[in-house]
């Protein structure tokens, strides 16, 4: 049977996946990407070394299918959207890729956001800046380190460096394009925009914008010798993974909010028409007409991922040896911590929040006969009232009465539950593992004709979904942790502030 490939990139792991033509999931290989972190705020990555990690999950995964690479019909390719990816004149990679958990520019962006200039930009742009912005980030550059930034000739996305590395074309699509510089009505890129953000010359580093299943090029010669893939093989644009995740949960259309509890807080929602406002980012949708109105903070289970990560090591170590996942282990530990009363709370904000660069983590109500499930069900807690506050802000903009929910997290039943009574809305998590690299294919194999555009998912998603509706009882408890959870934030404010202040001093102390 025919087959697509969809290759999704996050923040720490590139995977590559395998799909029939019906939907279903023939393989899939992973490569962790390591994230360097060379000074605080600073989180990028090896460009080669991601790619040549993507290469080879891509040439995993067809030896893991049993088929040929003949079989593949096409290949899309989502990533971690933000940030930047630099090449120089010769299509060489300038210095490493900033991710999106980045926030060198965060004082930066806080200053265009304070400043003159920032009604125009949300006017124009569709939204604000914020610290990984490709504005605020090649701004930042051109401040600190203009060497770097005269040498600049493509600016790229995460994804957009894949295929250039797929296929030796520079390019971009609807969705990537509009994370700084287009035209929120036009959907275009603007020089007007440019000149907001005091960067004329950049213009001409944009790279050409097609539709996320345009077919743009095939797979080059260099690339199916590195990947295996059969050299021609088509390649489209590709898309932004917010917008592949909900495409991939059936959850890309107006009506709905799609929530993705995955690095990032991703909280979406689609509307046919521009509606801008400082509590979200109006940005296009996959097709001309389309916005994606999306509510987001790089604030949800990274939070989880650093706790396991950390605190977790000896029990990870074991779980691996003996064939397991850490999450299974740790899973009856989380149940048993939701199921006793607790007065600990969390902040989510290892690395950014919704309140500024300068709010950090915390947990709060933290007693001697608290134990490590205790600080988990916090953590988890506090990654879905972030959510809830970016959900809160699209209702009041757009009509949806449900969410579907995708991420890790969600295939936990008693987190996927906690979701839903923190939103007070019914919830759907489908069972589709892969729901990025899954959106990714169906434009790929809409840019091939396989299917009639990329919303025609050929799967009975019925089939496929979890529904979960709100406890009145527990809805009341977690109203009133919500509120808590709120006014800690205000509460703190001013004191994330003043830390800031005593670490930059301590830094020149230092």
């Amino acid at each position: 049977m025919p087959s697509l490939l969809g290759i999704d990139s996050g923040l720490t792991v590139t995977k590559a996946v395998l799909f029939d033509v019906d939907g279903k999931q023939i393989a899939v290989a992973r490569r962790r990407i390591a994230q360097v972190m060379p000074k605080p705020h600073h989180v990028e990555r090896d460009m080669q070394s991601f790619w040549m990690g993507t290469a080879e999950a891509i040439k995993e995964v067809i030896a893991l299918s049993g088929r040929p690479a003949s079989d593949i019909q096409a290949v899309g390719a989502t990533a971690h959207g933000d940030g930047i990816y630099l090449l120089d004149q010769h299509h060489h990679p300038l210095g490493a890729g900033i991710l999106s958990l980045d926030s060198r520019a965060g004082t930066l962006a806080q200053q265009w956001i304070d400043g003159p200039d920032s009604n125009a930009m949300l006017a124009l742009t569709g939204q604000l800046p914020h610290a990984s912005a490709p504005s605020a980030l090649l701004a930042w550059i051109k401040r600190h380190e203009p060497e770097r930034f005269a040498s600049i000739r493509h600016v790229l996305s995460c994804k957009d460096w894949l295929r250039f590395c797929l296929t030796g074309e520079v390019g971009t699509d609807y969705t990537e394009a509009s994370t700084s510089f287009t035209d929120v009505r036009s959907q275009t890129y603007s020089r007007d925009a440019l000149s907001l953000f005091g960067l004329e010359e950049v213009w001409s580093w944009l790279p050409p914008i097609s539709r996320s299943d345009c077919v743009v090029a095939g797979v080059s010669l260099k690339a199916a010798e590195e990947t295996g893939l059969m050299a021609g093989t088509p390649v489209v644009a590709g898309l932004h993974d917010v917008t592949a995740s909900a495409l991939g949960i059936g959850g890309y259309g107006a009506g709905v909010a799609s929530v993705i509890a995955g690095t990032y807080s991703i909280n979406e929602t689609m509307s046919s028409q521009p509606n801008v406002s400082r509590n979200w980012f109006c940005r296009n949708g996959i097709a001309a007409g389309e916005w994606n109105n999306m509510a987001i903070s790089p604030a949800s289970t990274t939070n989880y991922d650093w706790f396991v990560d950390r605190l977790c090591d000896a029990e990870a170590q074991a779980a691996e040896a003996s064939g397991q996942s850490i999450h299974t282990l740790l899973a009856g530990e989380i149940d048993a911590a939701f199921a006793r009363p607790s007065t600990v709370m969390f902040h989510p904000y290892l690395f950014g929040s919704p309140y500024g660069a300068q709010a950090s983590a915390s947990f709060f109500g933290l007693n001697g006969w608290h134990d490590r499930g205790d600080l988990l069900r916090a953590v988890l807690e506090g990654i879905a009232f972030n959510h809830r506050l970016h959900v809160d802000d699209l209702a009041a903009g757009f009509a949806f009465d449900s969410v579907r929910l995708t991420g890790g997290v969600s295939r936990n039943p008693s987190v996927a539950q906690l979701f839903c009574d923190v939103l007070n809305k019914p919830v759907t998590v489908t069972t589709t593992a892969e729901a990025a690299a899954w959106g990714a294919a169906l434009c790929a194999g809409s840019g091939v004709g396989v299917y009639e555009t990329p919303r025609h998912d050929p799967r009975p998603l019925d089939q496929l979904e979890q529904h979960y509706v709100p406890d009145a009882g527990r809805v009341r408890f977690y109203q009133q942790r919500f509120e808590l959870f709120q006014d800690l934030a205000t509460a703190m404010a001013p004191l994330w502030s003043r830390m800031a202040v005593l670490n930059d001093t301590q830094q020149v102390a230092l």
